[in-house]
């Protein structure tokens, strides 16, 4: 009985245990086949999210990604590289065909006073220059804007047309000042604004270290463009006339502006805002001296430039081919002048070097211009003027870039050059009115010192935008 009952204790033992093991097989494969339930739903999940995100990545890509005629970016380009200096070389021609006309402009003047237009005051021939300048920099606020939301490539293309188109239609106007002043003075100075607001702050998205050097070549354009457009359009004018002086002058200026526009990029994406214009940076007293001393410089800063060449004609007696030479001394001195100032910037600091280039500028026309009427003052003035008169043109834009960044420059700087516009239509004009009105035109005195004066008081505003920046004396700003 005993060995019976251990027998079937032991089947039953043996049963059972054959029984949890088929159990804990079974329990195994059921696990393996939820498990493998919850990855094929995992892996079907994982895939479908995949697809989901593939497919909202490529909608946001085609809304993202810039039209045609829209800003596009390119901050995969590194700074001070290569690409940064191909832009300095497009804005350089770009000033060189838009800045030059304006600064040869004094050929023109000089020829319509003498033989065109004889019986006409200075002071009215003056508008045609002044408003090449001073209309530039009113239209700058939106030549920035436009070049925050569309190609800048596609903004200086358009520039260059305007700019040539412009002065072709003004050689069948050459027969009234006030057609003039129309064509070769407003509606140039609107495709020049598009040319010049891109051409000086865009550089500076492209450098850093070497910031106040390339936007000092790319200003050099505009003195190499006087340099040589001031002979060449007096050679035109001696042996075509104006009419084809500025027909040839407008083809070359549309040809040579559309080969450089190609370059002119922006490296950083602009993000939309609300404000078209933020007008709250005049809360910063920096850009409140900025803006007045700007006033000031531009006020006294084309008197020179316009007044020269028939100073040296008129009152030390030089023949007229000598005192259109004069503007070609400026123009040379003033090329290697804002390179000099680009390289002079990092060593001495931007507002100290900009303070410095705009005193000399002012005691050259006090202290050599004003009390002399020799040939060797005139001369005198001439070369020191030209060094470092450029420095109010080439690195303001600097200054803008180091203290406020270089996102929103473009915008910035317009809002600025609308200080260049209320001194350049009181500055040019005033002068013109002082000479015709008090000197007779022939007394230059009093027109010299209004210039020279504003420029000085232009000094005193960059003092104090240099300590409101730092009240450290001798440290580099």
């Amino acid at each position: 009985m005993l060995h019976a009952k251990s027998g079937s204790s032991g089947s039953a033992g043996t049963l059972n245990q054959n029984t949890g093991e088929a159990n804990a097989e079974a329990g195994v494969s059921s696990a393996k086949s939820v498990e493998s339930i919850v990855t094929s739903e995992q892996q079907q999940h994982q895939q479908q999210h995949e697809e989901e995100r593939e497919e909202k990545g490529s909608i946001t890509t085609s809304i993202s990604r810039p039209r045609w005629w829209e800003n596009k970016s390119l901050e995969e380009k590194p700074v001070d590289g290569a690409y940064g200096w191909a832009v300095v070389a497009s804005g350089c021609f770009m000033l060189m065909f838009s800045m030059g006309c304006v600064n040869s402009y004094g050929a023109y003047q000089t020829y319509y006073h003498l033989n065109q237009f004889p019986d006409e005051p200075v002071s009215t021939l003056s508008w045609i220059g002044t408003l090449q300048f001073g209309v530039m920099n009113i239209f700058g606020i939106p030549a920035g804007i436009m070049c925050e939301r569309l190609d800048t490539r596609l903004v200086t293309f358009v520039g260059g047309f305007i700019m040539g188109i412009s002065l072709v239609i003004a050689s069948f106007c050459d027969d009234a000042v006030w057609k003039l002043m129309l064509t070769q003075g407003i509606v140039f100075s609107l495709g020049a604004a598009l040319v010049f607001i891109p051409a000086t702050s865009i550089p500076s998205q492209w450098f850093t270290e070497r910031r106040a050097l390339a936007v000092g070549v790319v200003v050099a354009g505009s003195g190499i463009g006087g340099l040589w457009l001031t002979p060449a359009t007096n050679g035109m004018i001696d042996s075509l006339g104006t009419g084809w002086a500025l027909r040839i002058t407008g083809i070359i200026v549309f040809a040579v502006n559309s080969a450089a526009s190609l370059f002119m990029r922006n490296r950083l994406s602009i993000k939309s805002r609300e404000k078209i214009v933020d007008f709250t940076v005049f809360r910063d007293i920096r850009f409140d001296f900025i803006f007045i001393g700007a006033i000031c410089g531009t006020t006294g800063y084309f008197t020179p430039l316009f007044n020269l060449p028939t100073y040296a004609a008129q009152v030390v007696g030089k023949s007229e081919s000598f005192s259109n030479n004069l503007l070609t001394i400026i123009n040379a001195a003033s090329t290697v002048g804002r390179i000099g100032t680009g390289q002079l910037a990092p060593l001495l600091g931007t507002i100290n070097t900009l303070g410095l280039c705009t005193l000399i500028a002012a005691l050259s026309i006090l202290v050599f211009w004003l009390p002399f009427e020799t040939t060797g003052t005139v001369l005198t003035c001439s070369i020191i003027y030209g060094l470092f008169c450029g420095g109010l043109i080439s690195l303001l834009p600097v200054v803008m870039a180091n203290l406020w960044g270089v996102q929103r420059i473009s915008t910035i700087i317009g809002l600025l050059y609308l200080a260049n516009f209320v001194g350049t239509m009181v500055g040019a004009p005033s002068s013109g009115a002082i000479l015709d009105n008090i000197g007779h035109g022939k007394d230059f005195k009093n027109t010299i010192t209004f210039s020279g004066v504003f420029m000085l008081c232009s000094f005193f505003f960059f003092v104090l935008l240099r300590f409101a920046t730092s009240r450290k004396l001798f440290e580099k700003v």
